[in-house]
């Protein structure tokens, strides 16, 4: 994909730079290891059926307050990712990737300001996500809230491996929570999804940029992460670089993509 002049993520030159950095905060103070557990049980009940386009409608009412780049509703960054990827004449079921990938974001429906999960409160919902359990690495976005983490100041949680044993590998961690894991736990629920293995580890990292673009948590990481790390960056050049003003037909969008969803997918409502 050619990329383009514009500069992406950067934190420091916004307009949107103060809400930007009190979401961040707002991340590192209240995303600690027993509310990633607790919201895991509260919002993975899977019972609120809702056709897959019902979704996407919902999703034009938010706007990510976590993005620098980008004051569109998220639907339109969804359908300029899926579109840059379909242009490059990559498999189609990279495409829906492309256009499924923050649907997680709808978790807002469910949401509270409480759990940051809301319209208002999206410190649960958005952002770069970090392991919680383990030592914050200075990576992450704002690295100068790192110690606002009640976790820092925990023994069991605040080592380079905290809670978990050297190389168990990325899918034996708890992330921070958000829409990735919302829905790739959504995803992984739903009987008749037949997305690769590929697809489901794009949606499940590609917003765990400490590990992916930073290069820390070695010591968690193992010889399979390796290869997730090249299907995410191969990814994440269609999530960041088609970020523009295009506005998209959401019919042509739907009328197109439709088939493939129903491919990989199958037919009928998804369990959220």
């Amino acid at each position: 994909m050619k990329t383009q002049q514009k500069e992406f993520r950067n934190y420091d030159q916004s307009d949107a730079t103060a809400a930007v950095r009190e979401h961040y905060k707002k991340m590192r103070m209240y995303q600690t290891y027993d509310y990633v557990r607790a919201m895991k049980e509260k919002y993975l009940t899977y019972d609120m059926p809702l056709d897959l386009w019902d979704a996407f409608v919902k999703l034009n009412e938010l706007i990510d307050v976590s993005d620098p780049d980008l004051d569109l509703p998220n639907i339109q960054h969804l359908a300029q990712s899926a579109e840059a990827i379909r242009e490059d004449d990559r498999p189609d079921w990279m495409q829906l990737v492309g256009l499924i990938h923050d649907l997680g974001k709808m978790m807002y429906l469910k949401g509270s300001d409480e759990d940051g999960t809301s319209q208002a409160e999206q410190w649960g919902l958005v952002g770069d996500i970090f392991v919680v359990g383990a030592a914050l690495p200075d990576t992450l976005v704002y690295p100068e809230f790192n110690s606002l983490s009640p976790d820092m100041s925990d023994p069991r949680y605040n080592t380079e491996t905290g809670v978990y044993e050297e190389g168990c590998g990325l899918d034996n961690l708890e992330l921070a929570w958000g829409h990735d894991e919302y829905l790739y736990q959504v995803l992984k629920n739903h009987s008749t999804n037949i997305l690769p293995e590929e697809g489901m580890v794009m949606i499940r990292y590609h917003s765990f940029y400490p590990w992916h673009t930073g290069g820390s948590y070695e010591k968690l990481t193992n010889e399979r992460d390796e290869k997730y790390k090249e299907w995410i960056r191969d990814f994440n050049q269609y999530d960041l670089y088609s970020k523009s003003d295009k506005i998209y037909d959401l019919e042509e969008i739907k009328d197109y993509y439709a088939p493939i969803a129903e491919k990989y997918l199958g037919t009928g409502h998804i369990h959220w």
